[in-house]
């Protein structure tokens, strides 16, 4: 993977950018939540982001879209990169049997996101709330949170803190803390 190696403080200048990615630079903007970004190649797999995470000096997590089997629940899961997920374990603490992948269209419908994009930044277009934030406890120990910024060419570095404090406020989005 072809990585800028450059740290850059703050938004791009928006040439060849999508309006969703602008549109959480102008969020993070208008709530003064401070990030770091690095540029990168499209990543696959939270595998491909180790270079990211080394530039950024922050893990990206790892987002997983997930549904009940009647598809009438919806669950965004954020956890450590490198922590395997079982889906068993999350079943119990959520009381949700059957959990499975989402489906891509569920995920565009609700947050405006294609595979592989998957963020917690993606929950600013879910305005019918349609999606149940889950947050692993060793995400929430930690100083930053690496996301994408709802496009996986950019991987943003924020606290924490701005994520509980100013970006979940700002949607509307509470979070069930989770230990996988």
């Amino acid at each position: 993977m072809e990585t800028d190696k450059t740290v850059y403080r703050g938004r791009p200048d928006g040439a060849g950018r999508l309006p969703k990615e602008m549109a959480v630079y102008d969020l993070l903007d208008r709530l003064g939540v401070a990030y770091l970004r690095v540029d990168h190649e499209a990543t696959p797999s939270i595998e491909s982001c180790q270079e990211i995470d080394r530039l950024l000096g922050t893990e990206i997590c790892k987002n997983l879209f997930l549904c009940n089997r009647q598809k009438t629940d919806f669950y965004l899961l954020m956890m450590p990169g490198a922590k395997p997920f079982k889906t068993k374990d999350l079943s119990a603490q959520i009381d949700s049997a059957r959990l499975s992948f989402a489906d891509e269209t569920y995920m565009e419908r609700f947050m405006d996101l294609t595979p592989g994009s998957v963020t917690v930044l993606g929950l600013m277009n879910d305005r019918e709330h349609r999606v149940r934030l889950l947050i692993d406890r060793e995400v929430l120990e930690a100083e930053y949170v690496g996301c994408h910024p709802c496009i996986n060419t950019s991987s943003l570095r924020i606290r924490t803190e701005d994520l509980l404090e100013k970006i979940l406020p700002q949607f509307g989005c509470g979070y069930t803390v989770v230990e996988l």
